[in-house]
């Protein structure tokens, strides 16, 4: 790994008109944003309605991948996945990457990690780490160690020092054991339009709303623990709600409901309260704004841009594109490698999938609420037959006009009148690729020598 010295040695410290602020990330875990409340969502979130109320809410938030450790090595590094090294599921980044607790500590601060890690190499994240016993008694290991974030903001403000700490939670990560769906009657959700409707379908949702709503709960304990140690004014709260949830063109796809992210941004006396902004940001993006706000500039090799003029209000524009990724490799009941390439702009998702002759499977095909869908697609139900196949089966390009179908369902790819817009994000998302490194099939088919398994010790 590249020695730390060597890298802050070119860093240009910054006069920003504030002290170091302490910072707080929680993280949610595959919870699509537009199942909040906060968001217009059926998940009650009183806890992030009132953050989102107090400061900057962001509506085009993305993540380069809609998968757990891609999407935590990006934003913990600022990396996209595949120039990190760390692009398939259970993965590890390359040896010279620096990651987020390397830059601060030199600085000061004290970085720690409660809850879910899913990032290697540890002898690079070095977060001081802190998790607590599944108190259902379920097996969801590494939660929320709140008595140790307890101590941290209690020995923090003892002895004067900035900290940084993420908050990880595994809601409303399967398997669906938590919360009181009895909040959420299943025969009164409205579903998805891309969603077939059956009892297991409508039951399992009921079942990840309520754990959206744990996971508000959380949010809820660290606002009140920042309050108990007077902090709540020294810090900037980030709240992310993370990729989508473990439904078709959710998690596992680079659809909207796949990558893109509730972000919720609290800062006294630095944003604004009760504002909301459109400029397109994503995960990698966030390192550079903490280095920035910490007082150091970012090294030019990280991918992502500090978005802190737009969060002291100064603007409402950020980035014209945002770029993911996708591979099955690593991933729970796959059957071929498939990945898939997408860019994004204000108006257009343009999606590339690098094996449509192949059929994508995942996790969710193993399911029950899956598994209903199938049957009534094989006794003749064409809605049943229609969303079975969007999910197995996409066609090499997608376009869509995300402003008009958010749900992606309508694909332009074919149309003549769009060609100009798919070219043009065609030979954006191809350039991309080249800069990252990215060699598309050849990348996946050497995606397992990605898995934290079979690092080279």
């Amino acid at each position: 790994m590249k020695p730390i010295l060597v890298i802050l040695s070119a860093f240009v410290p910054l006069t920003l008109g504030f002290a170091q602020p302490n910072i707080v990330i929680i993280l949610a875990d595959d919870a699509t944003y537009r199942d909040l409340e906060v968001y217009g969502g059926q998940a009650k979130t009183p806890n992030m309605n009132a953050l989102a109320k107090q400061g900057m809410k962001f509506n085009q938030c993305f993540q380069a991948a809609p998968m757990c450790s891609p999407t935590r090595h990006s934003l913990y590094t600022g990396y996209y996945p595949v120039k990190s090294g760390a692009y398939p599921n259970h993965t590890y980044t390359n040896d010279d990457v620096t990651t987020l607790p390397q830059y601060l500590k030199p600085l000061g601060y004290r970085v720690a990690l409660s809850g879910k890690t899913h990032i290697n190499p540890k002898e690079t994240f070095t977060f001081e780490y802190s998790s607590a016993p599944s108190p259902d008694g379920g097996n969801k290991k590494g939660d929320i160690d709140f008595a140790a974030i307890d101590r941290l903001f209690e020995e923090s403000k003892r002895d004067g020092n900035p900290f940084c700490l993420v908050v990880a939670s595994k809601e409303p990560h399967a398997p669906h054991n938590r919360g009181n769906p009895e909040d959420y009657p299943p025969e009164s959700l409205q579903l998805r339009n891309y969603w077939h409707d059956t009892p297991a379908t409508r039951e399992r949702y009921s079942k990840v709303l309520a754990e959206i709503t744990v996971f508000d709960q959380q949010v809820g304990q660290c606002l009140k623990l920042l309050e108990k140690h007077g902090l709540s004014e020294d810090t900037m709260v980030v709240a992310l709600s993370e990729q989508g949830s473990d439904f078709t063109r959710g998690k596992w796809s680079c659809y909207e409901d796949g990558v893109q992210s509730g972000c919720i941004i609290r800062w006294p006396g630095v944003v604004a309260e009760g504002v909301e902004s459109e400029a397109l940001i994503e995960y990698v993006d966030f390192v550079p704004t903490i280095l920035e706000v910490a007082g150091l500039e970012t090294p030019e090799v990280v991918d992502g841009r500090s978005f802190l003029s737009v969060l002291k209000g100064e603007t409402d524009h950020h980035k014209d594109y945002t770029y993911s990724i996708h591979t099955t490799v690593g991933i729970i009941n796959m059957l071929n490698p498939y990945g898939i390439r997408a860019v994004r702009s204000q108006q257009y998702r343009y999606i590339y999938n690098l094996t449509p002759e192949v059929q994508f499977r995942c996790a969710l095909d193993r399911g029950d609420w899956f598994k209903e869908w199938e049957a009534a697609a094989l006794a003749g139900n064409a809605d049943a037959a229609y969303k079975t196949r969007l999910h197995k089966f996409r066609p090499r390009e997608e376009l869509y006009d995300i402003t008009t179908d958010p749900d992606c369902l309508n694909n332009l790819a074919h149309e003549p009148e769009f060609s100009l817009v798919k070219t043009h994000l065609n030979a954006k998302l191809f350039a991309w690729m080249k800069d990252q490194g990215d060699l598309g099939q050849e990348t996946e088919v050497r995606a397992p020598e990605r898995l934290a398994k079979n690092r080279p010790k």
